[in-house]
């Protein structure tokens, strides 16, 4: 049976307000104001991509509120699961964010406690919402904003699966959210239901406690729980402006891990949201063909793109994600501009 969408993701958008360049939070006098969020970038790029997405979300119903409804619906994700908080202390919750050069390190400043996502409730959607989507996606920080949130993204995750929707999971652990013993608790207790799970190996090693190598590691979540494919992303950080990325696929019933030459030395413009393009492009991959190397080369190359791109969301589109993933491909030199 057809459904509405092919993904839907439960998630906070937040205002992101950065100093131009490489300036200090403390010292410059002006902000960028953006949008962003870890399940609102991965929809974005699966939008950008030709899927049909949309994201379940609160909002305060104000001006900042329609800021951030105009910027998701201007990515191409569905509005429909947009619900507004009236109440006279709605707010939008935020983050600052500071670039830098090396030796300096990027800096996060997070400001979102009893932001409108947190007062989010089942009774704000329709039932007929869990039987609409293909592939339903959150992550560990939905979980972990408040006990509300985290008891709403359980039952969803639920219903969904109910519904006959794919469950995919990213753990995008975050230590100023919850402590890695709350993350594990939590997040296994979801396990039985998830059907791509999204984990990179230190995470695998600090919140789960795993030994091994990374693919015995991957391996051992399949064989835990009925979890059909794991993704692990490699990043190597020479400097702040120059990274090297890579994954790893497993697919639990063939067996088989794919993998493919990372991408070296890429030019960093902004790093912020470059994990959720890469579930973008795991997921555009899975819900349009099925294929695991395929999903692992969408992947790749999306995020690859978002590291050049400023801002938490990602900007592609498939025909220059396509050219992208056959240069890398063919190796040897590519020509130097799109013309």
């Amino acid at each position: 049976m057809k459904k509405d969408f092919d993904l839907l993701a439960l998630g906070e958008a937040l205002l992101r307000l950065s100093p131009p360049g490489n300036e200090r939070i403390e010292r410059g006098d002006v902000f960028e104001k953006r949008i962003g969020g870890a399940e609102l970038n991965v929809v974005s790029g699966v939008s950008q991509l030709g899927l049909r997405t949309g994201l379940i979300s609160k909002l305060p119903d104000n001006l900042l509120g329609a800021f951030a409804k105009n910027r998701i619906r201007f990515n191409g994700v569905s509005d429909d699961y947009l619900v507004y908080d009236k109440d006279k202390d709605a707010r939008l919750g935020l983050y600052c964010y500071e670039s830098a050069a090396y030796p300096r390190k990027p800096r996060v400043i997070y400001d979102r406690k009893g932001s409108s996502m947190t007062k989010i409730s089942l009774s704000d959607f329709p039932d007929t919402m869990f039987s609409s989507t293909r592939c339903f996606q959150t992550t560990g920080i939905t979980l972990a904003l408040c006990e509300n949130c985290r008891e709403v993204a359980m039952e969803m995750i639920h219903r969904f699966k109910e519904g006959g929707a794919l469950i995919a999971f990213d753990v995008n652990f975050r230590g100023n959210l919850w402590t890695g013993q709350q993350a594990r608790e939590t997040i296994e207790r979801i396990l039985p239901y998830v059907d791509i799970f999204f984990c990179s190996e230190d995470t695998a090693r600090l919140t789960f406690d795993k030994k091994g190598t990374a693919k015995e590691i991957m391996k051992s979540f399949t064989e835990e729980y009925p979890i059909s494919i794991i993704a692990s992303t490699q990043r190597i950080v020479h400097t702040p402006k120059r990274h090297t990325f890579g994954s790893v696929i497993y697919d639990a019933k063939s067996g088989i891990y794919y993998e493919e030459e990372p991408y070296h030395d890429i030019e960093v413009v902004d790093r912020i949201g470059s994990g959720d393009a890469y579930i973008a492009g795991v997921l555009y991959g899975l819900l349009s063909s099925g294929d695991c190397q395929c999903a692992l080369e969408y992947g790749n190359a999306v995020s690859a793109v978002k590291n050049t791109i400023p801002g938490d969301l990602p900007s592609v589109a498939l025909d220059e994600i396509e050219r992208i993933i056959a240069e890398h491909k063919a190796g040897g030199k590519a020509s130097e501009m799109d013309r």
